[in-house]
């Protein structure tokens, strides 16, 4: 038999900080599982955990541990998978260690991992939020600490373990107000902080008083604040915040719901989901997709916006166009008109709302009458000459008053100012009668890109 209590050891004190640089937060979190594990086993043994032994931590009992946290102690399923990835980095230690215990570790290594639902984020409104915030009472030392912890965790998006986490060095005063975060995954970032959070947390810090630590936020007793005793005051202020707004009396309210609340905020304000992901410190833009979820008809146009489009530049403002072509406000006839790309032009004009015709029609019929400047990069000796559809367009390029047969040299070259909106891409027009008879697509809609 293998005593588990040295090997449990180094793991947790060499193995994690020294070898694999873990942080503190994570080796907190594995230690607490096998708090629980070693809770659980020995009650099911009925022997201490000190005396107990790997060959008992068999792959059935992490099984009927896993079924304990989801059934007894109402875990989610992220929450039970956490816990089966520190007991698996566990067997992977112990397997080079003790290699007798191979066919143990390979059974507990062979434990799939739950599937989780893809469940929408629960968030505050505007309304809720001001009730939670309203809740601690200003005029008590407790509620101003309270008052100043809710406005910086819901401001700066912050977890629990980052909102504990801030040290009295961590603040800058104004005029630049600011917080300098130690995220997930070591990564740090520093936020700007709203004027109402800068005077809150302010006013904490003015009766703070000199304490036995550095962290921002303490207990009653001068010690630092923890998770347990945050999610604590969280429940007390959202039982007052219930008086004056009901509706918060419907939603599960969780340090991370302020997360949460500030993400959904902040991307309604800016409508740039790459700004709430810098924000919130995650690693990748896909992290923060669970938000455009939660409320899709919002915040589906920043997706829209990834490809910049061109301006549509007003119809009233449209040149006249030759009698040969039809006005830019009927797209049924215009999808008929002369012109390359017709055919996705009368796709496009049948398939298509029609306001939405009118403004693409509109930007393609203005943008026909320009000619980029792009293409005139100087004199005509100047000009590039390794490009044969710029020398065309260019020499197609005329007054309206000379005739078609006098000589390329005599035409006089009309160059109309690229105007505002007008795509952004290279492009060669050339109008022969009032006809278009060369157009590169504006934009994905009417070409290949």
């Amino acid at each position: 038999m293998t005593a588990l209590a040295p090997h449990l050891v180094a793991f947790i004190r060499d193995y994690l900080p020294t070898e694999r640089g873990c942080s503190a937060h994570t080796c907190e979190a594995y230690a607490y599982t096998f708090q629980l594990l070693l809770r659980f086993s020995a009650e099911r043994i009925r022997i201490s955990p000190s005396s107990l032994t790997i060959e008992q931590i068999d792959a059935q009992m992490v099984v009927d541990f896993l079924e304990h946290l989801e059934s007894v102690r109402a875990n989610s399923t992220r929450t039970r998978n956490a816990r089966l990835a520190a007991i698996k980095s566990f067997a992977h230690f112990v397997e080079y260690r003790e290699p007798s215990l191979l066919e143990q570790v390979g059974a507990i290594l062979a434990i799939p991992s739950k599937r989780a639902d893809q469940t929408l984020v629960d968030f505050l409104d505007h309304g809720e939020i001001q009730a939670l915030l309203d809740a601690p009472d200003p005029s008590t030392r407790g509620g101003t600490r309270d008052r100043a912890m809710l406005h910086v965790a819901f401001a700066a998006g912050l977890r629990v373990s980052e909102l504990t986490g801030l040290q009295l060095n961590d603040v800058k005063t104004p005029p630049q107000a600011s917080i300098h975060v130690r995220g997930k995954g070591r990564r740090e970032r520093i936020l700007p902080l709203w004027k109402e959070t800068t005077r809150a947390l302010g006013a904490w810090m003015a009766i703070r008083g000199d304490c036995s630590t550095t962290a921002l936020f303490v207990n009653a007793h001068g010690r630092a604040l923890t998770r347990s005793g945050f999610e604590y005051i969280l429940r007390k202020h959202v039982r007052c915040a219930i008086k004056t707004c009901p509706s918060i009396a419907s939603k599960r309210v969780s340090p991370h719901v302020l997360r949460h609340s500030c993400a959904m905020h902040t991307l309604r304000a800016t409508r740039d989901v790459r700004q709430v992901a810098l924000w919130l410190g995650h690693a990748s833009v896909q992290s923060t997709e669970v938000y455009l979820r939660a409320d899709p008809p919002r915040n589906s146009l920043p997706w829209r916006q990834a490809v910049r489009r061109p301006c549509v530049p007003d119809v009233s403002s449209l040149p006249t166009r030759s009698s040969r072509c039809c006005g830019p406000t009927d797209p049924h006839r215009y999808a008929e008109s002369n012109g390359p790309y017709r055919s996705q032009r009368r796709r496009l004009a049948t398939r298509t709302p029609h306001n939405r015709v009118e403004r693409i029609i509109a930007e393609v019929d203005h943008v026909a009458t320009q000619v980029d400047l792009d293409l005139f990069d100087g004199p005509d000796h100047e000009r590039r000459p390794s490009d044969s559809r710029r020398r065309r367009a260019t020499s197609a390029v005329s007054g309206a008053s000379h005739s078609r047969t006098s000589p390329p040299e005599n035409r006089s070259r009309h160059v109309v100012p690229r105007a505002a909106g007008a795509c952004s891409r290279r492009t060669a027009f050339t109008k022969r009668e009032g006809r278009v008879v060369g157009v590169e697509p504006a934009f994905p809609v009417l070409g290949r890109r």
